[in-house]
């Protein structure tokens, strides 16, 4: 059975991360939630000036977007990387997201890997989901997909759907772990009731391999499910 996982579309968090405390920098996302993001990027660039690690996230995710200045994918990284090299998950994952894609910096999967594990390393799904897809793709890394399975695991496991998606095609087609269609439709099922509408065609595949009491076994597995982790805060 043949399900292709070749989705490569850049994923990345463009949201703008909220505050920790009342001020200048809640007056920011307060303006950029309303669409005003020259006030936004006034009150912004000091504080990514001054070193604080969000607000150089929250610039470089303006650049990211154009929203307040003109997009430019280059001052997206340069600040983004600032934020990372402060240890700012958010900012580890964009900045890999960046590296992989040559979008910005230089293409490369080895930094990429670099910048993924970091922000995996402190709990980031998007960055489990995305160093999982690295290792199933041999980009950065020798392909494994045993330990891609283990990133896009951790990740389905705080919610991330498209690593629920993943996670099915793997036991689907027997990768990383021995080919399990009970699980696999569990997985579907989850990743379609989060809106990954691509879940539904392997669903579907998957199903004409199973006897009925293979899906409700699947069916029950899935109303069970709970998230073993809650996913990092913004």
């Amino acid at each position: 059975m043949k399900l292709k996982r070749a989705i490569a579309a850049i994923v990345l968090v463009s949201a703008f991360a909220a505050p920790m405390a009342a001020g200048t920098f809640e007056d920011a996302v307060d303006a950029h939630a309303r669409g005003d993001y020259a006030k936004a990027l006034r009150l912004i660039r000091p504080l990514a000036n001054d070193g604080n690690a969000t607000a150089q996230f929250n610039l470089g995710v303006m650049y990211l977007t154009g929203h307040g200045v003109q997009q430019d994918y280059s001052a997206a990284a340069l600040w983004f990387r600032k934020a990372a090299e402060q240890g700012y998950a958010f900012a580890q994952s964009n900045l890999g997201t960046l590296c992989r894609d040559g979008r910005g910096v230089a293409q490369d999967d080895t930094e990429a890997v670099m910048w993924f594990r970091k922000a995996a390393d402190q709990g980031d799904a998007v960055a489990e989901f995305l160093l999982g897809n690295q290792y199933a793709n041999g980009k950065g890394v020798p392909q494994n997909y045993s330990e891609a399975m283990i990133w896009f695991q951790r990740a389905a496991e705080q919610g991330h759907p498209v690593a629920k998606l993943y996670l099915g095609v793997m036991y689907a087609e027997g990768r990383g772990v021995p080919q399990d269609y009970v699980r696999a439709h569990m997985w579907f099922s989850l990743a379609v009731a989060q809106g990954e509408q691509r879940a539904i065609t392997t669903l579907k595949m998957v199903e004409r391999r199973m006897t009925p009491a293979q899906i409700n076994e699947a069916q029950k597995l899935a109303r069970d499910w709970k998230p073993t982790t809650q996913p990092s805060p913004r």
